[in-house]
């Protein structure tokens, strides 16, 4: 019989309904009450981490200046210390990350790395993985400088890089900062060059009807508005900058590599090589894999080698203090921004 206002539901079917409301409602006070227990102990273990460092900041050493990283045993079972780092990916800083707008900063952590390398007595050698194709080139910059420096912190120290897919452009950068380069056969290296890349939708503006406001100080103060034409000079300006920019690349390679300039120039104007082109330019010391890349860093050692990663595994009260942070939505990070780039994007 259909259900009607003179014809109500049994009373045991109503009672039903009325429960399953009554327990929805529990549940969702049940989950706000526990977000809310969880936000405010992420808050409560922020604020003491805060008055913790504040207290015992005298006691410790400084954390950037002498980063702690877990050890993890990772090769050989030799008498003598070496430290594997990943250089992977597309090299920038700051990545904003997730729903909740968290930030990663992907140089830094390897900077960190070897600084940590550099602080560390017992370590000979560091063993860099690169698989990147280049990026930004002050981060790349930044990760050349602390290989050289760890380098150069002992003259016992040693530096060797392992190509796994690529090393393009500022991926190729930093392996310039090594005693020996040994590149997987299969992989590609090269790209030494730089540039400097935007959008410019001037005539499409045009087309739609839509026009940019600029108020400037100085003519060259909007530089690249992709809402008019490049003017030549602003082209020339550019070039000298990337120029520059270009003749640091080509110098440093060839103080790596043991190079004459000009030999260096010969190799890049951008373009990628394999790798057996690559050694035969001397861009590369030898084709091989990781068991030939541990072998070179015990050679330049002169002993065998206990290799270790470094892990830094995120603490409970560390997840509390992210959870705790404002909520805020990642806006996509600025496409095409105008920046000097060492990056191979084929």
């Amino acid at each position: 019989m259909p259900v009607s206002a003179d014809n109500p539901p049994p009373l045991s079917k109503r009672r039903s309904c009325s429960h399953v409301g009554f327990w929805v409602a529990i549940v969702l006070l049940g989950v706000l009450l526990g977000l809310s227990v969880l936000l405010n102990a992420g808050l409560a273990a922020g604020l003491w981490a805060k008055t913790a460092l504040g207290r015992g900041a005298r006691a410790e050493e400084p954390e950037d200046e002498w980063p702690r990283f877990d050890e993890r045993w990772s090769y050989g079972n030799g008498e003598t210390k070496a430290v594997r780092i990943a250089v992977e990916g597309v090299l920038e800083r700051s990545v904003r990350e997730g729903l909740l707008g968290l930030t990663s900063d992907p140089t830094g952590e390897i900077i960190r790395q070897i600084r940590a390398a550099r602080n560390d007595a017992a370590v000979r050698v560091l063993m860099v993985e690169v698989d990147s194709p280049g990026g930004e080139l002050a981060p790349t910059d930044e990760i050349h400088r602390a290989l050289r420096e760890f380098r150069e912190s002992r003259d016992d120290r040693r530096v060797v890089v392992f190509v796994r897919g690529l090393a393009a452009s500022g991926g190729y950068y930093i392996a310039a900062a090594a005693d020996r380069i040994v590149v997987e056969p299969t992989a590609l290296l090269g790209s030494i060059s730089v540039l400097i890349q935007t959008l410019n939708w001037h005539v499409l503006s045009e087309r739609v009807g839509v026009t940019d406001t600029t108020i400037r100080s100085g003519r060259h103060k909007d530089l690249l508005n992709p809402f008019r034409p490049p003017e030549p000079e602003e082209i020339e300006l550019l070039q000298r900058i990337v120029d520059d920019a270009h003749a640091r690349f080509v110098q440093l390679v060839a103080e790596g590599r043991g190079l004459t300039k000009s030999n260096v120039a010969e190799a890049a104007d951008g373009r990628i090589f394999t790798a057996s082109d690559a050694v035969a330019k001397k861009l590369a010391d030898r084709l091989g894999y990781w068991e030939d890349a541990l072998k070179e860093a015990e050679e330049l050692a002169g002993k065998s080698l206990q290799v270790v990663r470094y892990e830094r595994p995120l603490r409970f009260s560390d997840w509390l203090m992210r959870l705790s942070a404002p909520v805020r939505l990642a806006l996509p990070r600025a496409v095409h921004r105008p920046r000097l780039m060492c990056l191979w994007q084929p």
